[in-house]
Parts: structure tokens; sequence; C-alpha cells
């Protein structure tokens, strides 16, 4: 006698659906039994396995079920806690691990990391159009952190209008190896946007995914 069972993916509209349609299913399956067992061969009686294992079956989703309610509780309280989170960052200087940051007033502002001395360094400045820009060779190549400020000077000695960013970091080692490098900004948080399922952070260069943040600074 086989019954559907309801699928029990863990989403905050469905746990309340789900419940409601096992119980009408189990008490569906409670009529068809009895009613089996009513009129079933008395030389050839249904085994008894069968239902057993559909009552088993019938348990373990209901077990699923409270467990994406506790899922679901979960998430509700992770999401007031990062709203709140978001909130406190307004007007706050942050560290957002990132490649592209605003030029304004004749300053853009990037911090690379390289894993260990780059063998050769090539910072690239692209526009919003993926044109490279800016070019520069002498950056410092040693491993650690280093802070790289560009002031708008294009290659072909004009400058540059204000607007969005993009330091591509090319560094290899002795071996003419690609190292793997990490870039980070600093920028402002200008304003947070609820409208989707987690916050995303406003700053000059766009919106931010809250979990890009890497620090928050003190603007005292």
């Amino acid at each position: 006698m086989p019954i559907s069972f309801v699928s029990t993916s863990p989403t905050a509209s469905t746990a309340v659906d789900d419940r409601a349609m096992l119980s009408d299913n189990y008490d569906t399956f409670l009529v068809l039994l009895t009613a089996q067992l009513q009129n079933q061969d008395p030389l050839s009686p249904m085994d008894s396995n069968e239902f057993t294992q559909q009552l088993v079956q019938y348990s373990q989703v209901e077990q699923q079920i409270r467990t994406n309610d506790q899922l679901e509780t979960l998430v509700d309280q992770y999401r007031a806690s990062s709203t709140g989170a978001a909130l406190s960052f307004l007007g706050q200087d942050v560290i957002i691990e990132a490649d592209e940051t605003y030029l304004a007033g004749g300053a853009a502002n990037w911090a690379y990391e390289l894993p260990e001395t780059a063998s050769s360094l090539t910072l690239n400045v692209r526009d919003a159009s993926g044109r490279i820009v800016y070019t520069a060779n002498d950056a410092a190549r040693g491993g650690g952190e280093h802070l790289f400020t560009w002031d708008g000077a294009t290659t072909n000695g004009g400058t540059a209008s204000d607007g969005v960013y993009t330091l591509e970091v090319i560094a290899r080692d002795s071996a003419n190896e690609e190292l793997e490098t990490t870039t980070r900004v600093r920028e402002t948080i200008l304003g947070v946007d609820f409208s989707g399922d987690v916050p995303i952070v406003i700053t000059p260069a766009g919106n931010r995914d809250f979990d890009a943040i890497r620090s928050v600074l003190d603007n005292g």
C-alpha cells in the first residue's frame, strides 16, 4: 500500500504546511490500513512488516519536520543578530576584503597581502569597463601586507575621473608560479540594505556582502 510522503526542506515557509499535510496523509493511511485489514484474505493475511515500515517512515518524517522548525528558529535569530550588527556599522570605517574601491579627491587606497616575497609584481588599476588605466611595477613585493595609494594619474599622462576602480595584483615567485594574493580596502558604511535574506552594507564603491567585512575601525 504505497503512501506518498512530503518533502521536508528547511525553508521558513513550508514547515507548517508540511506538518498539516503529514497529518492528513497519516489519517488517510490509517483509514486505508483499517479497510485493508478488514477486507484481507484470511488465508493470505497482510504482511505486518509493510505497514510497520510505513509507520517508521512517518515517524522519521515528523522528526525531520521538527528539526526544520528548529533550523528556522536559528535562521531567524541569525538574521536578527546580523541586522543589529549591520546597523551598528553605520558611519564607521571598515576594512573589507575586496579589490575595488572609489577614487575621490585624487586618492584611492588598497592594501594587498603576499604570502611570500614575490620575484615579480605588477599592479594594474582597471576602470569600470575593465580597461587598464594605470600600471605600477615598482610596488613593494615582500611577504606580508602593503599599502598602495593611487592618485588618479593614468599611464598615458591623464587624470582619471572619480569613480570605482579595481586593483589587479599579479605576483609570481622565483619559479614563475603565480602567488595567491589578498586585497582589502578601507571604506565608510553609508547605509544598509535589508531587502534580501541577509543585510548588505552600502559603501561609496557600491554594495558589499556583510561577510566581506574583516574589521571595524574606531573613527574617534
